[in-house]
């Protein structure tokens, strides 16, 4: 199991230390240290959708100029560029597991899960 996402997002360090608590085996990628590849975005985007991958909400997308913004919203080529730059626009933490991946950290998804 990898867990993806920022060290310092608080969002992560919860996840983190829920997967901690229940004693769960896992690998942290933090991709703003190690990066993502784009083979990886787009096996994301085909199972979870660019609607749901792509943060809008952070403060990293408020920056980005409103023309990338439309065009990364609805283009995966282009979402993915973007992804690949400016890795705090991907919405985290990604939970990638043999059932599937999950996005974010919702408490209740995770006792579902394991």
């Amino acid at each position: 199991m990898i867990i993806y996402g920022i060290k310092n997002c608080s969002t992560v360090k919860k996840a983190l230390a829920w997967l901690d608590k229940h004693q769960l085996v896992y690998q942290f990628h933090d991709f703003r240290k190690m990066g993502i590849d784009e083979h990886t975005l787009k096996k994301w985007i085909d199972e979870v959708g660019l609607d749901h991958l792509l943060n809008k909400r952070g403060t990293t997308w408020k920056t980005i100029p409103s023309d990338i913004q439309q065009s990364a919203a609805i283009n995966n080529d282009a979402a993915i560029k973007l992804m690949l730059e400016k890795t705090s626009v991907i919405k985290r933490p990604v939970l990638e597991t043999p059932k599937g991946i999950i996005l974010g950290f919702e408490e209740k998804k995770y006792e579902q899960l394991f």
